[in-house]
């Protein structure tokens, strides 16, 4: 579904990512794990296509997206639920939700894809005429999700999706994605909390210095030695 090959973003003068490559199949949970500075949102942002992409390859469904622009990666079916959440504070719920649907092809079907976010998160409908500022940090996480949810997406770019979010509601939310994934919705994870990512996906890469240095199986990597050391802090 999403090939990524040696990727290279700059970020002005200064190059961000040097060299990141890793595959997301259909249906997958892929993680990037990797520390703050690592480049794991700015791979997110060149997918989605915030970042221009200075070298190397990405590529959706077979098709090069290099250049395509976010509007076309998310009409294609790519939606990203990004680090800080980004809601309209003083908008309502709903409101927020409805931003989703800024791509012509979700507009006609907004009202069915609603119910399909209220469905999977209820207290966002209970809540759907309050403004987004007076949620929780994890029932404005939950929004974010919701509202990237609204196009349809295939494949759901998650940044940071745990960060500001209560310990007895990280639970809640990785139920609900995992319920969207069972639905067929493939992810890739970006996390700096390597065991409750690891509690989420089945593959991850690890990427330092924008670099993509290490891969594996969810369990592999934890028995990995070297990931061990540099990510776990273990001797």
């Amino acid at each position: 579904m999403l090939e990524v090959s040696k990727l290279a973003v700059d970020h002005g003068k200064l190059r961000a990512i040097w060299d990141v490559s890793f595959r997301v199949e259909k249906g997958a949970r892929v993680g990037l794990l990797g520390a703050n500075g690592a480049g794991k949102s700015t791979t997110l942002g060149a997918i989605i296509g915030i970042y221009p992409v200075a070298d190397g390859e990405i590529a959706f469904d077979g098709q090069s997206i290099n250049r395509s622009g976010t509007a076309a990666n998310v009409n294609a079916g790519i939606a990203l639920v990004p680090e800080g959440r980004r809601l309209f504070s003083a908008m309502s719920v709903r409101e927020n939700l409805e931003m989703g649907a800024f791509v012509s092809n979700a507009r006609p079907r907004v009202e069915e894809a609603l119910e399909r976010v209220f469905t999977l998160f209820p207290v966002l409908k209970e809540k759907s005429a309050d403004q987004a500022g007076t949620l929780s940090g994890g029932q404005q996480q939950m929004l974010a999700i919701g509202r990237a949810l609204i196009s349809n997406p295939t494949l759901l770019l998650l940044d940071e999706p745990f960060l500001g979010v209560a310990p007895i509601l990280v639970e809640e939310v990785l139920e609900v994605l995992r319920r969207i994934a069972d639905g067929g919705v493939t992810f890739l994870l970006v996390e700096q909390n390597i065991h409750r990512a690891l509690d989420f996906v089945e593959y991850a890469y690890v990427i330092e210095n924008g670099r993509t240095v290490l891969e594996g199986d969810s369990g592999k990597l934890l028995d990995d030695p070297e990931f061990g050391t540099k990510f776990l802090g273990l001797e």
